[in-house]
């Protein structure tokens, strides 16, 4: 189960909408072994694509230098579908590489209505991914994360 504060969970949707028609992307870093995703880190798609979102190598070379120094590690791992249901395609589930991590998917698809406004819902749902095989976990949005022990 991912729980997860709903400031970060607002900032996640923020910029899936504010991106759309491209897919957004990023990681919420947490203290190793916790699993407590307390960093908000939002990237840039260096894709730039309403289909694909790719990490920017050099922002995400400096974030696991940051992970490192802290650390921490990448609790939640999201990005956006612009056109389809919040589901890992195949390409998702081979670009996943952080076992331990929650892998958060926004559908914004539903958003936007004919006048182009983002008054839509959004499909908020998130992913295990280990071995190729992907298992759907309950989503719990809390005021705030209890403090850690």
């Amino acid at each position: 189960m991912l729980t997860i504060a709903r400031a970060t969970y607002d900032a996640i949707v923020a910029h899936a909408l504010r991106d759309h028609p491209d897919e957004a992307c990023g990681v919420v870093a947490g203290p190793e072994g916790s699993d407590r995703p307390e960093r908000f880190v939002e990237m840039v798609n260096a894709a730039g694509s309403p289909t694909f979102y790719e990490f920017d190598s050099t922002d995400l070379f400096q974030l696991y230098k940051e992970m490192d120094a802290n650390g921490e590690e990448p609790v939640v791992v999201y990005h956006s579908h612009t056109a389809t249901e919040a589901y890992p395609s195949r390409t998702d589930i081979g670009l996943a590489s952080e076992p331990n991590a929650h892998y958060v998917l926004v559908s914004t698809r539903d958003s936007f209505t004919d006048g182009g406004n983002n008054d839509g819902p959004v499909e908020f749902r998130s992913y295990r991914i280990v071995d190729g095989e992907v298992t759907e976990e309950e989503v719990t949005v809390v005021d705030e994360l209890p403090p850690s022990n």
